[in-house]
């Protein structure tokens, strides 16, 4: 099996090397200069290209792709797709910045009326990327709904890339031979394919497979566990901890699709269960459905799992509140298999009567090897534990002696993931030893 580390390095060099592209062709094939040409013109000609050549790259980091999802987790990549989109906004901002500066009669072609209209499709494709980028910081600001958000975001993206790559190949200069032109387009029509595959073709992937609700069952911690059912298929074979998108009721061509972890036992992929905690206007709806209601998933997903370190000495869960799901999934699995390794649960809750799978995991302790430690911020009067939050001392007390003989996996809210992080380093944790899995994608 190939080193994760490798694979993932080499994701990476294959995304500077695609972005890095243009410079490389004006590198090694220059146009020939029919006049003296400055340095900061270059540059902001260089820093259009890197910018669309980024611009495109982002249908690659959103489309789900499994290969490049598994050396990372798709939260991860999605964090990236975001901060990315940023710098390739800066870049392509300031490529005309610069060049107004440098050359300040080409202010002229801010005129749009009166520029050429390789002009026009700049000016234009330069105030799309501004509402694409507005939109997407400050979405819940605005009070965009998901969903149709989503469908701008994607629209919005193509124009952006199909406006600028026509700026670039009406300015004609550095792409003036055909083969250049002919490269460009390629990168262009491979991210639309991109987004039509993800849009259109997965979706229909998805029709093919689908699944029935077969149960709603309540659970601790308004929490409610989502029992499918595959029909016509066998079901998806994912590893414990790993998540799905799930679409319910509507068709998945509708985009309205929400993340959820696996609560139950990957030897079992007859049968799916999500643990979903009533906090929003889609997930109070949970309890309210019916059996037999349709529903599709796109997945698996997720490096947030105990498959990926079979060589481990033991794990450590730290989980809060409901981050506990995807634990939950690694402890069923585990338990079916037998496993003998050590294993410590430190689970944060609120009060004693919120602890999710609280009957569950009391059980799962006669079957492993598993010490449990619930920290509870409003106990009981009569409660002996743990109380307050996951803290160094606290952990300094339950980890092993020997911390770095062990994986840790974090699932809860930023903050006590931010805490409990820093928490384990100081107590001499190495970094590729900590997991962790968040909340909200989207």
């Amino acid at each position: 099996m190939k080193n994760p580390l490798t694979i993932g390095l080499s994701w990476i060099g294959l995304y500077l090397a695609i972005i890095l592209f243009p410079l490389l062709i004006l590198l090694f094939y220059p146009p020939t200069p029919s006049e003296e040409r400055s340095f900061w013109l270059e540059f902001s000609v260089a820093l259009g290209f890197i910018g669309l050549a980024m611009m495109a790259m982002q249908f690659a980091l959103t489309a789900r792709i499994n290969r490049i999802e598994a050396s990372y987790g798709i939260d991860l990549i999605l964090q990236f797709h975001r901060y990315t989109s940023i710098v390739a906004f800066f870049f392509i901002l300031v490529h005309p910045i610069v060049l107004f500066i440098d050359n300040p009669e080409t202010l002229q072609l801010l005129n749009f009326l009166e520029a050429p209209w390789r002009a026009r499709l700049a000016v234009i494709a330069t105030l799309v990327l501004i509402a694409l980028i507005v939109t997407s910081i400050w979405r819940k600001q605005l009070n965009i709904p998901y969903e149709p958000w989503r469908i701008a975001h994607g629209i919005l993206a193509v124009v952006a890339i199909g406006f600028g790559l026509g700026h670039a190949l009406g300015v004609s200069y550095y792409l003036s031979l055909f083969w250049k032109g002919v490269i460009w387009t390629g990168i262009a029509l491979a991210a639309l394919w991109l987004l039509i595959y993800v849009r259109l073709v997965k979706p229909w992937f998805m029709v093919k497979k689908p699944y029935l609700v077969e149960a709603i069952l309540p659970q601790r911690g308004n929490v409610w566990n989502l029992v499918l059912r595959p029909r016509g298929h066998q079901g998806m074979h994912f590893q414990p901890g790993q998540f799905a998108w799930l679409t319910l009721e509507i068709s998945p061509w509708r985009m309205r699709e929400h993340p959820f972890s696996m609560a139950s036992s990957a030897e079992h992929p007859e049968y799916i269960e999500f643990g979903i905690k009533a906090v929003g206007d889609f997930t109070n709806t949970i309890k309210d459905l019916k059996s037999g209601t349709k529903a599709y998933l796109d997945g698996p997903y997720g490096v947030f799992t105990t498959d990926r370190y079979e060589n481990t000495a033991g794990f450590v869960f730290i989980a809060g509140g409901i981050g506990i799901t995807p634990i939950m999934s690694m402890l069923v699995t585990l338990a079916e298999r037998a496993d003998e390794r050590p294993l410590l649960l430190i689970y944060a809750s609120k009060t004693w009567e919120d602890v999710t799978y609280r009957e569950e995991i009391e059980e799962l302790k006669e079957k492993l090897d598993l010490t449990v430690v619930h920290v509870l911020r409003e106990p009981p009067s009569d409660w002996l534990g743990e109380t307050g939050y996951v803290d160094k001392e606290l952990l300094q007390r339950y980890i092993p002696k020997r911390p770095a003989t062990r994986n840790y996996f974090i699932c809860a809210t930023p903050k006590m993931m931010d805490v409990v992080e820093s928490a384990l380093h100081e107590l001499g944790v190495p970094v590729t030893n900590v997991h962790m899995e968040h909340f909200n994608l989207v």
